[in-house]
């Protein structure tokens, strides 16, 4: 089997930085984590907030805490350094070699869907976002890695997509539609779901958008790791 993980993002209109962070790590026993961080409000200083919290999450996950420690710890800091005033969702998706697992962790009101053929479960549990109190504690979900599973994690920018038009975006109904009729890629369904974002704010995204895919296929190549990043450049 091999991991794809696919991604794409848009700034908020007319706001030049986003306040959404995304990194990827190598674990320190096998596989991957990526990590999801989508400051409160946006422009620079929801960037700040999102890539402190990114940075103290991943320099711990390299250090071999466990994802939700590591949340955990990074919900204290932002506590302490903004005293409660600043807030940010988290998601964590990790391909644990060690457990042959899928842990995902999340703080993060917006949902995740999980896809197993033409199976879509919403995973929809209360969660709060960091930096509100000193036990924020997170939802996580543990999968076994498997053929044919495919995980949608987003920041709010999907959720609230449209409602400034009476539209709101049915991701679980976007979703399914895209599987069924044209079998994406996982970048495929990471651009298509994001240009749908897009268009239900009439082309102004109302917020930062960040869209994440991680699929399990089976292996058709060979063992080479492969990593392929698009960031336009306006001069």
């Amino acid at each position: 089997m091999e991991l794809q993980i696919a991604v794409a993002k848009i700034n908020k209109y007319a706001v030049s930085e986003s306040g959404d962070t995304l990194e990827v790590i190598e674990r320190p026993t096998g596989g991957l984590s990526v990590v999801l961080a989508d400051g409160q409000t946006s422009g620079r200083g929801a960037k700040a907030v999102s890539m402190m919290v990114v940075r103290k999450v991943i320099s711990l996950i390299a250090e071999g805490v466990r994802d939700g420690a590591a949340a955990r710890a990074a919900s204290d800091a932002l506590f302490a350094e903004r005293a409660g005033k600043v807030t940010c969702t988290l998601n964590i998706a990790s391909v644990d070699l060690h457990s042959n697992t899928i842990v995902l962790t999340r703080n993060n009101p917006a949902p995740m869907f999980i896809c197993r053929g033409e199976n879509i479960d919403i995973h929809a549990e209360d969660s709060v976002p960091l930096g509100i109190s000193r036990n924020v504690r997170p939802v996580i979900t543990e999968l076994t890695i498997e053929a044919g599973l495919t995980i949608v994690i987003f920041s709010d920018g999907i959720s609230h997509a449209g409602e400034r038009r009476g539209e709101p975006m049915d991701v679980r109904h976007t979703i399914r539609s895209l599987i069924e009729d044209q079998d994406p890629s996982p970048q495929e369904l990471a651009d298509s779901l994001l240009a749908q974002a897009v268009r239900l704010d009439d082309n102004r995204p109302a917020d930062d958008i960040s869209v994440l895919i991680l699929r399990v296929s089976p292996l058709t190549g060979d063992n080479v790791r492969r990593m392929t990043v698009r960031l336009p450049i306006h001069a």
